[in-house]
């Protein structure tokens, strides 16, 4: 059977400073071999790509498109994140995904691997999911 990804809406406390969120327990930080934050202005694009090895814990806070297929010659399947809402998306190897803007403020994504990120090594192989 092919991986899976699991999504999940995330809750988080907002305040007149702005908001907080935990994008990973306890459980899952000492797994992680690499972590780092984007933020994409709209109409920009990230990811497009597969993990050979590595598991991805990725944390998106909207507005954002998220577009990924399970199985290399399967379905593609778009979720929709609104401004202002939290989804954590639990990506396995081989899982293709991109992350795409719609605007109109900055998409933040958090992401964690259980891969070391090594520049000249990429645990990655590109696979176009979103143009642009």
């Amino acid at each position: 059977m092919a991986n899976r990804i699991a999504i999940e809406s995330m809750t988080y406390p907002t305040d007149h400073r702005g908001l907080v969120i935990e994008p990973i327990g306890p459980d899952a930080i000492p797994l992680q071999q690499n972590v780092h934050l984007a933020l994409t202005e709209p109409g920009h694009i990230r990811g497009n790509h597969y993990h050979k090895q590595g598991s991805e814990i990725v944390v998106v806070l909207g507005p954002a498109l998220v577009r990924y297929r399970e199985e290399p010659e399967g379905a593609i399947h778009d979720l929709k994140i609104p401004q202002g809402q939290a989804y954590r998306l639990r990506i396995p190897p081989g899982v293709a995904h991109a992350f795409q803007n719609p605007g109109p403020t900055p998409m933040v994504i958090i992401a964690f691997n259980t891969v070391v990120h090594d520049p000249n090594h990429p645990d990655v192989v590109r696979d176009v999911l979103i143009e642009g």
